[in-house]
């Protein structure tokens, strides 16, 4: 069974372990849990059977014009279940009163985001020295709604 929960309370980076799949620089479980700490939102659904998290997404927001979702991953082994749609649905509703809501994602992901009410736009980008969030195939593999 899968609960959702907004809390890091009771979280630790053992908990964290198997994401970043195919990342040129993955990010540890501890990096992982500096991430989620350092958001301003995140919602987590949690395996409590296996006393593990299985997915995240998280968001960097001024509280009042605009959110920006940087990362949404759910594992691999849980994928095709919903937890992905369920967690972008649970973050936009908490986001419902900041008109200006952004992420960016690989153009094959987009329809996923499209069926949230998302359009497509053009932005730009600055990625350093090949960031983690870049993955060694340029794709990110089938199923993952990964915003970059």
């Amino acid at each position: 069974m899968i609960r959702y929960t907004e809390s890091l309370d009771g979280v630790t980076a053992e908990m964290l372990d198997d994401f970043f799949v195919g990342w040129r620089s993955p990010r540890t479980p501890r990096e992982h849990l500096a991430i989620l700490s350092g958001s301003d939102r995140v919602i987590l659904p949690i395996d409590d059977e296996g006393n593990r998290v299985v997915g995240f997404v998280t968001a960097l927001t001024d509280g009042l014009q605009a959110a920006f979702i940087p990362l949404l991953e759910v594992l691999p082994d849980t994928q095709r279940g919903g937890v992905g749609s369920e967690l972008m649905r649970r973050m936009l509703d908490g986001l419902r009163p900041i008109p200006c809501v952004d992420l960016t994602c690989d153009p094959h992901l987009q329809p996923f985001y499209e069926q949230f009410g998302m359009a497509r736009s053009v932005g730009m980008i600055l990625r350093r020295n090949g960031s983690a969030s870049e993955l060694d195939s340029g794709t990110p593999e089938e199923g993952r709604h990964r915003a970059t």
